[in-house]
């Protein structure tokens, strides 16, 4: 079973190696401090939302939104910045629930939608295709629209 819950400063220890493998994915260099400071900063700013997705009671994933604007249409936009999850808990459908998790979100507050920037290799671009999200060809951003 798949829960998610909204982060709050008392997850930031599930979050920290959450974090730092993410970046390791990106090949970043390990450095759970920075991670901490970083979360911890988060939070305090209230410049984020983080999801934290949990498999049968263990931390398996997470995905974080920062919020924008779209000038064009006057309404405000999330940035879907990290999605990650463990390893051992790929192909269990937890990437597909926390982004429609966000997507759910992002209606409820009645956002004009979510975008995200992934690697060119990313084999979860096929992921967010299968989830309605629209790629932009010339630089492969997506966009999904709340409808």
């Amino acid at each position: 079973m798949i829960n998610i819950v909204q982060a709050k400063e008392e997850h930031i220890p599930i979050l920290i190696p959450l974090l730092d493998k993410y970046r390791v994915f990106y090949g970043q260099r390990s450095d759970k401090q920075a991670a901490q400071s970083f979360l911890g900063n988060r939070m305090k700013n209230k410049d984020s939302v983080i999801f934290i997705a949990f498999y049968e009671g263990s931390p398996a994933g997470f995905t974080q939104l920062y919020s924008s604007f779209s000038s064009v249409s006057l309404k405000p936009i999330f940035i879907l910045n990290d999605l990650y999850v463990y390893h051992e808990f790929r192909n269990k459908g937890i990437g597909e629930v926390l982004l429609n998790y966000a997507k759910e979100y992002c209606k409820l507050l009645e956002y004009k939608g979510l975008a995200l920037e992934t690697a060119i290799n990313n084999p979860a671009q096929k992921l967010y295709e299968r989830l309605g999200w629209n790629k932009n060809t010339t630089s492969l951003h997506y966009f999904w629209e709340a409808q």
